[in-house]
């Protein structure tokens, strides 16, 4: 799930909160983030083209389950590209189920753990969130502030309570307990 080659394909999709652009390697999903978002995951390669691949039609059922109001039980193939410590922070993304949420001050804990420190800054870890290559499927609109608050998310505030409401997860306390999810 990493590497450092450029992108050099991608495909566009609609979604009920707008349009997505997915990118690709050309065999793993490399980019997924929504029209308007803050920021893209990763510059474009100049020579890329939209083209239809194998992977983004993965990425598109994956979408189309997630937002018919069911966690999708597979994952595409992805290339995340980044820091070992950002690739460390969407690792941990990954284990937030469905549904639920967690802090950033958890994720910085569990992440301290499994490097060994005795503790880890919140604004680091948010800012490794805040450069998750491919939205959603990482969940980042997940990770919430302290007691729960709607905090950060490069989509837009709307669209991150929008799918934790989807998932039936706005409003709740986060459920990684004291210690978070597992992050391995």
């Amino acid at each position: 799930m990493d590497g450092e080659a450029g992108m050099d394909a991608l495909w566009r999709v609609s979604s009920p909160l707008g349009g997505i652009t997915l990118a690709s390697d050309g065999e793993a999903l490399t980019g997924l983030w929504f029209d308007g978002q803050k920021c893209f995951p990763a510059p474009l390669n100049a020579d890329h083209e939209f083209r239809r691949l194998p992977v983004f039609s993965e990425a598109e059922r994956w979408l189309n389950l997630y937002f018919s109001g069911r966690a999708p039980d597979f994952l595409p193939p992805l290339l995340l590209r980044g820091t070992a410590f950002q690739r460390m922070v969407w690792e941990f993304l990954l284990s937030i189920p469905y549904g639920g949420t967690v802090t950033y001050g958890e994720i910085a804990d569990a992440v301290a753990r499994k490097m060994g420190k005795p503790r880890m800054s919140a604004q680091a870890v948010g800012g490794a969130v805040g450069r998750n290559p491919v939205s959603l499927i990482l969940p980042c609109h997940r990770v919430v502030g302290a007691g729960g608050k709607l905090t950060g998310y490069a989509g837009g505030l709307e669209r991150k309570r929008k799918l934790l409401e989807l998932e039936g997860a706005l409003g709740q306390r986060p459920r990684g307990g004291a210690e978070g999810p597992d992050p391995t």
